[in-house]
């Protein structure tokens, strides 16, 4: 079991987030906030995906008043989720002369780089401090390294200085502007279970820096992200590398994949990988586990790989009437295996597996319950027969929802 560093519960919108919570999953739309058909289409669909908490760009009047409608919207659909309003150079303008959009919002994203220059900084951050105390919303600060402020890196980077010396400038900026940001909220009067802190960077290595040394010196709940991970699978590894090690040594209560999408409107592939992070780590499970082997020599045909696809289809297609019906069922592990080498052993591993014959074994498919075998499946229908099975074992093991 994984044990969580210890952190302040701050509520958002209904979703509390920190140590004592489920780590939280977050997406950020990329429509236009000013289409609000658009805008509310997508909060629907990352919503749908498994998205707890869905961010917005705010960053104009028009988007600004939007907020009130596609929260209508929402509403008028049955999705009660929270709204985070991003907000970049404008946030003390925006939320002054909208109120009913900083009463709606149900976080504010700031980031301390884009907040003014050094002489507007101060009255620019008190304004957006005493706009969330007075509506009661939370705030979160996001550093990220491509907008830390001119002044500082004027004032700290020396001409001709190493790479080396550079990176750990930067990261120790990231963490100070953070930090003292949220110190200057608390002094303000904004609680300490209001405040939310983010330090993103796009290097593997050097967000596990950030995030380790940051996080041994708060206690604010911290959300995770690999900013601009890129497009593609190598943006989906270097994702879940950076978050999986991270998350493993209890740092993190809410994260977020940014991928680049195949195409504008797309978003629910970062919320996918998310869940397969928090899976994958035992810390949420969402779906029942398929186990199934990669094949080998041994496996010429193509039999385990069409019954793999056909039993992830399954409870792919199974899943909401499963959730209705039985509680807990998202726990049970299932194997398909294909052939003698490992089959069995891993089989009886799972809660129920079975073991096709590789080639030239004999054309038999036993199948275990719990560790033990319970019967031996052949012929044509083997894959129909097996889905019985785990329908049989789900309704006899899973209590049902009353």
């Amino acid at each position: 079991m994984i044990k969580r560093r210890d952190t302040y519960n701050v509520d958002v919108g209904g979703v509390v987030i920190g140590s004592s919570n489920p780590i939280r999953i977050q997406s950020m739309t990329n429509t236009p906030t000013e289409d609000v058909s658009a805008t509310v289409d997508q909060i629907k669909s990352l919503f749908d995906a498994g998205s707890e908490l869905v961010r917005v760009t705010v960053n104009n009047e028009k988007s600004a008043k939007n907020i009130i409608n596609i929260r209508n919207l929402l509403i008028k659909y049955n999705y009660n989720l929270p709204i985070i309003g991003d907000f970049h150079y404008n946030a003390h303008i925006l939320l002054s002369d909208y109120p009913e959009a900083a009463n709606v919002l149900d976080k504010y994203r700031l980031n301390p780089g884009n907040i003014g220059t050094s002489s507007k900084y101060d009255d620019n951050f008190a304004k957006i401090i005493e706009i969330a105390i007075k509506n009661a919303k939370p705030i979160r600060i996001g550093g990220n390294w491509g907008s830390l402020s001119k002044q500082y890196l004027e004032n700290t980077v020396i001409e001709g200085q190493k790479a080396d010396d550079y990176e750990h400038i930067i990261k120790k900026g990231l963490i100070d502007s953070v930090l003292k940001s949220a110190s200057y909220a608390e002094k303000l009067g904004l609680s300490s279970d209001k405040i939310i802190l983010s330090c993103k960077v796009s290097s593997v290595p050097q967000l596990i820096d950030v995030y380790t040394e940051i996080a041994s010196k708060c206690k604010y709940p911290l959300h995770l992200g690999l900013t601009e991970a890129g497009m593609g699978d190598e943006a989906v590894v270097s994702s879940v590398a950076a978050l999986s090690i991270l998350l493993n040594q209890g740092i993190g209560d809410t994260i977020r994949v940014s991928l680049t999408p195949d195409k504008m409107g797309i978003r629910t592939k970062e919320v996918e990988v998310c869940r397969n992070i928090l899976s994958s780590l035992n810390l949420k499970q969402y779906k029942p586990k398929v186990i199934s082997c990669p094949g080998c020599g041994r496996t010429s045909s193509n039999y385990f790989i069409d019954l793999t696809k056909d039993i992830n289809n399954h409870i792919n297609n199974s899943m909401i009437e499963w959730k209705s019906k039985y509680i807990g069922v998202e726990e049970i592990n299932i194997a398909v295996m294909g052939c003698i080498v490992n089959g069995p052993g891993e089989s009886k591993h799972a809660n129920i597996g079975i073991s096709l014959p590789g080639t030239n074994e004999s054309p038999s498919a036993p199948v275990f319950v719990d560790g033990e075998k319970v019967t031996t499946l052949k012929g044509d229908s083997i894959k129909d027969e097996f889905i019985a099975l785990i329908e049989e074992y789900i309704a006899k093991n899973y209590k049902k929802v009353s």
